[in-house]
């Protein structure tokens, strides 16, 4: 059983139906709305811990109802909360999510309390990372701790895994510590200034990441699969074809299944193919559901659906 920590964010998102996302200046009326535990950083927690690992959670919430209840979701699911800590003065991460008629969707994220993690909390969270094998961090927290918290990482000699969302520049010492960076291809385009329109653009963006000092990319290519790109190999995976009603967690259940996986004593072509395809079939179940995490599956089922043992 992989041991993964999580240092990442806890949002309430408020998730708006609407038939097309709104242009600027244009007012529109949305078909329902709806409150669900979410957060790029709770929502991998929750994928690796449904998937069959060990996840402990770093995170700040807000002193308020909204905390309160993203806890206590992650609590349910079993994941390691010791490390949650709470804000004083400002509110609990909030996402404002519009998804349209064809599961496609646009995200406001307003950080609260998921950017004021400070140093004395990572301190206090070091052991959480001594005893994990893997450590997944996002952009919807600090990226100074962040930093810190990878740092530490490697002084222990544990994966690093980078999931760069929202998208932003990277400071270059971050990225030598990152053993994995796993964009998707607007995220990828937007740290590259690499647009995105082929394979071999895929390719090229990865091939700026390897440059930076990261060992693998991983750029998530939505219904064309998963591209892992090593410093002398590419390997495309391709996704599962379905249905998708809504894409919202969809990166953040394959990277979280990927991390349950994860041969993080060998990281190889190979061993990293059998994890992204597993990422694959987690994100094709999780599309397939409303909400982010309601919609993420547990191991039975993707062992029922796609008929494993």
């Amino acid at each position: 059983m992989n041991k993964v920590c999580v240092l990442g964010s806890l949002n309430m998102d408020l998730v708006l139906k609407v038939n097309d996302i709104p242009k600027i200046g244009e007012t529109i009326l949305s078909n329902s709305y709806e409150k669900i535990a979410g957060g790029k950083g709770a929502n991998q927690a929750i994928a690796a811990k449904r998937c069959g690992a060990d996840v402990s959670m770093i995170a700040k919430i807000g002193k308020d109802e909204n905390g309160r209840i993203l806890k206590g979701k992650l609590k349910e699911d079993g994941i390691d909360v010791s490390c949650i800590f709470e804000d004083e003065q400002n509110p609990t991460g909030l996402a404002l999510i519009m998804v349209n008629k064809n599961g496609n969707n646009s995200i406001i994220v307003v950080p609260g309390s998921n950017m004021k993690i400070n140093d004395s909390e990572i301190n206090k969270s070091i052991s959480k990372i001594k005893e994990s094998d893997i450590l997944i961090a996002q952009f919807e927290t600090n990226e100074e701790m962040t930093l810190k918290s990878f740092q530490k990482a490697k002084e222990f000699n544990k994966i690093t895994i980078l999931n760069p969302a929202p998208a932003k520049k990277i400071d270059i010492e971050l990225l030598k510590l990152t053993d994995i960076i796993i964009p998707n291809e607007t995220e990828a385009e937007v740290l590259t200034r690499i647009k995105i329109t082929s394979i071999d653009d895929a390719k090229r963006a990865g091939k700026f990441f390897i440059n930076q000092g990261v060992k693998f990319a991983i750029i998530t290519l939505g219904e064309n699969g998963a591209l892992i790109i090593g410093n002398d190999f590419y390997e495309l995976v391709k996704s599962f074809k379905v249905n998708a009603v809504d894409t919202t967690a969809a990166g953040d259940s394959f990277i979280g299944a990927l991390s349950s996986k994860l041969n993080f004593k060998n990281l190889t072509r190979e061993t990293l193919k059998e994890s992204v395809y597993f990422g694959n079939k987690v994100s094709s179940i999780t599309v397939q559901r409303k909400g982010a995490q309601p919609s993420i599956p547990y191991l039975e089922e993707v062992k029922k659906i796609y008929k494993e043992n």
